[in-house]
């Protein structure tokens, strides 16, 4: 592979995706390790996933269906995806990219649709299935360990608190014992 003609995906302005500071820390660790996979995948084979994504679109929102989501879509293509209590969301629409055509750009929140609690842009150059981490992630039933102090203050409402229940430190396993020694046995 020539390293001189291949596309440079850290460059600035490729990939120009917005992560605000109050997007959920799991969200971002999801995407981080999905990006690291595809640069690692990339690096070690003649595949361009960086740049050239073979996942399609539909793999970053059907989990979202699956789940419930509500999907609308308006007559000039951008569709909206809903969670069932209304409080995230995702946008979804092409747009014009130079010498690619149309490539999906994404939208997605958290909290209310008009003053959402965090949001993350996805612009028409990251692969889709950085996009399709982040909406696993956002799927996730698996539960977070959080102190108060983690939580913003004004998103504490939507908190649900489980208490956790303590290891109990059990003492070393019982020792085997030896099988009992039949009534009568026979000795040398």
């Amino acid at each position: 592979m020539d390293h001189r003609r291949t596309p440079r995906p850290f460059r600035p302005g490729h990939l120009a995706d917005h992560l605000d500071a109050t997007t959920p820390v799991e969200l971002l660790g999801d995407v981080h390790s999905e990006l690291l996979d595809l640069y690692l995948e990339d690096r070690h084979s003649d595949k361009d996933h960086l740049f050239h994504s073979q996942t399609s679109a539909q793999h970053a929102y059907i989990p979202l269906l699956a789940h419930g989501w509500r999907h609308t879509i308006k007559t000039e293509g951008t569709q909206t995806f809903l969670a069932p209590d209304a409080l995230g969301g995702m946008q979804h629409r092409y747009e014009r990219t130079l010498g690619s055509g149309l490539a999906p750009s994404w939208r997605i929140w958290g909290g209310q649709p008009a003053n959402p609690d965090w949001r993350v842009q996805f612009s028409p150059t990251t692969p889709v299935a950085l996009v399709a981490a982040f909406t696993a992630s956002l799927l996730s039933t698996e539960p977070v360990e959080r102190t108060v102090k983690d939580i913003p203050f004004f998103t504490r409402h939507y908190v649900s608190i489980a208490t956790t229940t303590a290891k109990q430190n059990k003492p070393f396993p019982p020792v085997a014992t030896s099988p009992p020694r039949p009534a009568m046995s026979r000795t040398r």
